[in-house]
Formats: structure tokens, C-alpha cells, sequence
């Protein structure tokens, strides 16, 4: 099977266990428009596949997402797990929730522990101007 093909079935299996239950996604609609609700879900779950197989994630990525219709402008509230957008609009709702999702790969505490570590290694590595020149010299004329 290719690939494509096996992400299309793993999507067409998660979107027919979740017809039973409640919407994945929050929505709140400022302005009273209409959007596709099982749409919704679908793109959902698919973003969250597709960043879950594109970083060889072992476990199933599910960000709270809130949908926020009639926003003020087009966005993503990370702290608040919120995709804003002016009117319904496909493209950015899935690059939202990409960005919720990919947010959800690494929790805080691991990201701070990475960041704590470049920062060892910059502090443990010496930059090649701070070697005494003259050392340098030294070791040159010997030879």
C-alpha cells in the first residue's frame, strides 16, 4: 500500500469511531455563521495524523482545540488552544490546528530542559578567537 493511501484509511477509521461521540473541536461563532461541523472534525484528526507521522510520534496527538468564528482577525491563541478566524476557511482551520498539534508534541517542561541544555553547550564550548594567539605561534615556531 502506499502511503497516502494507508493515511487516508488510519483517517477514514478515526472519523468513523468518532461519528457516535461529540465534536473534537469546541466551536465558539461570533457571528453566527455556518460551518461544517464533520468537516471540522475531519480536518482535525487528519492534521493531528499528519503531525503525529511526520515526527514518528508513538502517541496520538489530540490538542483541546477551540474554533473561534467571527474573530477579529486570523490566528492561533497557543495559550489558549484557539484557531481565530475572520469566517470559515479550510486551509487555515487545518494550519491551525498543525500548529496546536506540533505544540503538543513536546511538553513545556521538555522544551525548557532542551533549551537548559543548548545553553550548557554554548557555555561548554570555546569559540576559536578566545585560544591564545600566542600559544598558537609558539606551537608553530617549535615545529
Amino acid at each position: 500500500m502506499t502511503n497516502a493511501i494507508k493515511v487516508a484509511v488510519v483517517g477514514l477509521l478515526l472519523i468513523t469511531t468518532c461519528f457516535g461521540e461529540e465534536s473534537l473541536v469546541a466551536v465558539s461563532n461570533k457571528g453566527k455563521q455556518e460551518w461544517p461541523a464533520q468537516e471540522v472534525d475531519k480536518i482535525y484528526l487528519l492534521a493531528c495524523a499528519a503531525v503525529q507521522r511526520e515526527f514518528d510520534n508513538k502517541h496520538s496527538l489530540r490538542p483541546r482545540v477551540t474554533l473561534v468564528l467571527g474573530a477579529d482577525q486570523n490566528g492561533v491563541e497557543f495559550n489558549k488552544g484557539q484557531v481565530l478566524l475572520v469566517r470559515w476557511d479550510r486551509e487555515l482551520f487545518a494550519q491551525g490546528v498543525v500548529l496546536l498539534a506540533f505544540e503538543d508534541l513536546m511538553p513545556v517542561q521538555q522544551r525548557m530542559t532542551i533549551a537548559r541544555r543548548a545553553l550548557n553547550w554554548a557555555d561548554a564550548t570555546i569559540d576559536v578567537a578566545q585560544i591564545d594567539s600566542s600559544r598558537w605561534k609558539e606551537g608553530k615556531e617549535s615545529h
